[in-house]
């Protein structure tokens, strides 16, 4: 009962997120900054918009000219028959129109497609590089999934109105307007009856447009979901996850049933505002038809200034105004359900990093040293969306690892081991205590200085699907052959890798599946020893191999620490045993100190956790 009451709870909780995910954020100055990112490209709009007007403006103009075709070129009203000459020259006046409107789409279409892809590209790289600032806390706390959706789905689905919105605005506006300056020249009586239903259909275009905003949102919520699973099923890991406990069934059903709504809400979507388009398409297309009745009733009446050219012109402008009109109403309601995905990129974009550098930060190098040398001083760490309440992760912890040193963590599951590591480069900010590295406080530093002094090997090694070399390369881009295969030679994987039928181009494939275990961490050992720094992280980097690959990793760790100030978190305690502090770390505290030796003679926790290990090796050698 307890257990289900727990399934159902969960659930519920994640409906909840889900419906608040669901609801754009309220995004301060949205409009005004949806508009600053044309700005670098103001001279190409400035163009765009010169084109846009003209080519408006010339579309009108035949509608002008038809009236002198009827009344002064075909029916003159002296009864003198056709003007072939005026007739032909208003012809060819409207084709040079048509041509001039032709090429100036042209251009006109190339600028728009120009800097609309351009501030799309701007924009996603924009926000690819806000994620990159991202410190790790975040990555650890949201779905890689929804990450990539916000990235691609939603940039992607704005990539129409920035690049067709702005330009859709002003051209169909200058034409609309246009239409209804003719429309008055031509006769302002029947452009009242032409456009008296306008206001009204306005208003309900608004209350539309913001139904589908919020149908769009909940779109791309689902999307990002969808996207979430794929990402989550479709890995290497995790078709195996599926296929070894034979779920694909429960696989396919969960994304059948997040694709089921995407497909609902997709169609109430596209269908949302159908029935008020279809109601303007009526009221626009009976407007000439009107425009015959009402003409008749003033030509019934003696209206002396009402011709067959002037009903015939009226109706010809008046069908200009249907379409451009219609496009604004599209537009606008595209903006007003962009406006949710513009949110959505702006919530992230306004994501403060809980970590960033001092306005005054220094280099490493300019630090007052030691090079190497690591000290926490009190350090208390809780997660960023732990309660204050909650107990910490880390509760005043303090340790020196002097250059050079060996400096190991062992402990049970969860103790905190691996947030030390990640706290010593500032991967994480420590809640209260101080973090230092070469004698200065991690804060008073650049972080990439930091990083760029510190080696990172943990027990997930991740490796590009792409070739041996390039994988070693990342961490040093203009890496010779030489100080590959050196690297190489060190990790204890040269030979292995000249073994290979494509040798150093070898595609290692997805995550480095195509390579075993130990030969996956060796290759990470290698790329660590290229960039050569003088601290190296190991985070137990070793406990996922078999006792063969184990010991060959080792012996390639022993060789990468050699001179390194090394921290090291270790789950089997053999190979940590020679290094030169060895400090037990049970909830969030370092409970004991010392060498191997000295640890095994205190008979606490450390010697318990060794004992354990003895009698299980011990049971596994029995016969």
């Amino acid at each position: 009962m307890g257990r289900a009451g727990g399934v159902l709870s969960r659930n519920v909780d994640a409906d909840a997120q889900r419906a608040r995910n669901a609801e754009a954020p309220e995004i301060p100055n949205l409009g005004r900054r949806i508009v600053a990112l044309f700005s670098p490209y103001r001279g190409r709009l400035s163009i765009t918009a010169a084109l846009v007007v003209v080519s408006a403006a010339i579309a009108v103009v035949p509608a002008l000219l038809i009236e002198r075709i009827f009344d002064q070129a075909l029916f003159p009203e002296d009864g003198s028959g056709p003007h072939l000459l005026l007739l032909t020259e208003l012809v060819a006046l409207m084709i040079a129109l048509f041509l001039a409107s032709a090429g100036l789409t042209v251009v006109q279409t190339w600028l728009t497609s120009t800097v609309g892809n351009r501030v799309t590209g701007d924009l996603r790289e924009r926000l690819f590089r806000h994620l990159q600032s991202m410190d790790l806390s975040f990555f650890t706390r949201t779905k890689t999934g929804v990450i990539q959706s916000r990235l691609q789905n939603d940039v992607g689905g704005v990539a129409g109105v920035l690049t067709n919105a702005m330009t859709s605005i002003l051209g169909n506006t200058v034409t609309v307007v246009a239409s209804l300056v003719a429309m008055i020249l031509i006769d302002w009586r029947l452009t009242i009856i032409a456009v008296v239903m306008l206001p009204g259909l306005v208003w309900v275009q608004r209350r539309v447009g913001r139904v589908r905003a919020r149908i769009a949102t909940q779109t791309q919520e689902s999307l990002s979901q969808l996207t979430a699973i794929t990402q989550e099923t479709l890995s290497v890991s995790g078709i195996l996850l599926s296929k070894s406990f034979n779920r694909q069934s429960g696989e396919i059903a969960r994304y059948a049933g997040e694709n089921a709504t995407q497909v609902g809400l997709q169609v109430r979507l596209a269908m949302s505002g159908q029935w008020f388009f279809g109601l303007v398409n009526v009221i626009m297309s009976s407007v000439p038809a009107v425009i015959y009745l009402v003409a008749g009733l003033f030509l019934a009446d003696g209206a002396p200034d009402i011709s067959a050219g002037v009903i015939v012109a009226f109706t010809t402008v008046q069908a200009r105004l249907l379409f451009p009109l219609m496009a604004l109403m599209r537009v606008a309601l595209e903006l007003q359900t962009s406006k949710a995905l513009f949110a959505r990129i702006f919530e992230y974009l306004d994501l403060q990093a809980t970590i960033e550098d001092a306005s005054d930060a220094i280099t490493v190098d300019a630090a007052p040293g030691p090079l190497g040398r690591i000290e926490f001083e009190r350090v208390l760490f809780r997660y960023p969306d732990a309660t204050s309440t909650s107990p910490p992760t880390l509760d005043r912890v303090s340790f020196v690892a002097e250059p050079g040193q060996h400096v190991a963590f062992v402990g049970p599951s969860g103790a905190g081991k691996t947030t030390i590591l990640y706290l010593a480069p500032r991967l994480y900010e420590a809640s209260e205590g101080t973090v230092r590295f070469a004698g200065a406080d991690v804060r008073d530093l650049r972080q990439g200085s930091i990083i760029d002094h510190v080696g990172v090997v943990s027990q997930e090694t991740y490796l590009f699907h792409a070739s041996i070399r390039e994988n070693l390369r990342y961490a040093k881009a203009d890496a010779s052959q030489e100080e590959l295969e050196s690297a190489c030679r060190a990790a204890n994987i040269h030979h292995v890798i000249e073994g290979f039928a494509d040798g150093y181009d070898t595609v290692v494939g997805e995550r480095g599946y195509r390579l075993s275990g130990g030969e996956k961490q060796r290759i990470a050992i290698a790329r660590v020893l290229l960039k050569d720094p003088p601290v190296l992280l190991l985070d137990e980097a070793t406990s996922a191999l078999d006792t063969v690959s184990e010991r060959v990793v080792q012996q390639a760790l022993d060789a990468a620490a050699r001179g390194r100030t090394t921290l090291s978190i270790a789950h089997r305690l053999s190979t940590v045993a020679r290094a030169d502090v060895i400090h037990v770390v049970e909830g969030g505290r370092i409970v004991e100190s010392g060498t191997h030796s000295e640890l095994l003679a205190a008979d606490g926790l450390y010697a318990e956790l060794a004992s354990r290990q003895l009698e299980a090796s011990s049971d596994l050698s029995a016969p």
